[in-house]
């Protein structure tokens, strides 16, 4: 689902009762609701509007496929739909001139994180691979055209400084393409795209906490999970 579902609480019950049992009667889920029947059959009408839910012979009900993948995410002690991690891809795009190598960086220029560099990251859309993801946000963000190898994971973090409060998590692919084609890209919406080394962009006033842990993991290696926890303060997120 592109974008999240907002449930009453009715229909989070009723889904909860669904997701423990092939289906349902009327009677059962308006026993669970604990509501007059005009109010109960509001819920489930509109259940049955997204696609949650199905009417079969009867007078019983029962999830949809659509129903059974939502309804898998529910926090069942407190019904609510539990919050998950952002999952995203980190792509660098790598070249060499001369004796030196270079990375395609960012300057982020949309919130959070306003002005701050590092490299170029983009949500992976649903039932895209990894490396599909990479190349779509490749040329979407920088014009250019790449062939990408997944070489780490990344689990983030990230904290407020002034109440320690998880504001971000984020679980990052990351994923390495060397010798890129195209023309690049320098300015779009949200973002500077610039090619640098590794040691230029450390100089820059602003730059993301994990960069140098993230350009460390673009080499495969034999630990496939880093994890760390960042804290940022109001003025920097």
């Amino acid at each position: 689902m592109a974008h999240e579902i907002q449930l009453h609480e009715a229909q989070t019950i009723i889904l909860r009762q669904l997701l423990f049992s092939p289906a349902a009667s009327y009677t059962e889920l308006q026993n669970q609701t604990g509501l007059a029947s005009d109010h109960v059959s509001f819920h489930i009408r509109r259940l049955t509007e997204l696609g949650l839910v199905e009417k079969l012979q009867r007078g019983n009900y029962k999830l949809t496929t659509k129903g059974k993948e939502y309804a898998n995410r529910l926090d069942t002690d407190n019904n609510t739909v539990e919050r998950q991690p952002k999952t995203a891809v980190i792509f660098a795009l790598k070249r060499t001139v001369g004796s030196r190598v270079e990375y395609l960086f960012q300057e982020r220029r949309k919130n959070p994180y306003f002005g701050f560099w590092g490299l170029p990251s983009g949500k992976i859309r649903w039932g895209e691979t990894i490396a599909q993801a990479a190349q779509r946000e490749a040329q979407e963000e920088t014009g250019l055209t790449a062939t990408f190898t997944v070489t780490n994971t990344y689990h983030e973090h990230v904290k407020h400084a002034q109440t320690g409060e998880i504001i971000e998590d984020k679980i990052f692919f990351i994923a390495v393409s060397d010798e890129p084609s195209g023309t690049l890209i320098e300015d779009f919406e949200g973002g500077h795209n610039e090619w640098l080394t590794l040691e230029a962009v450390l100089q820059k006033p602003k730059k993301y906490a994990t960069l140098e842990s993230e350009v460390a993991a673009l080499e495969p290696k034999t630990v496939w999970l880093t994890e760390q926890e960042i804290t940022y303060t109001d003025e920097e997120f």
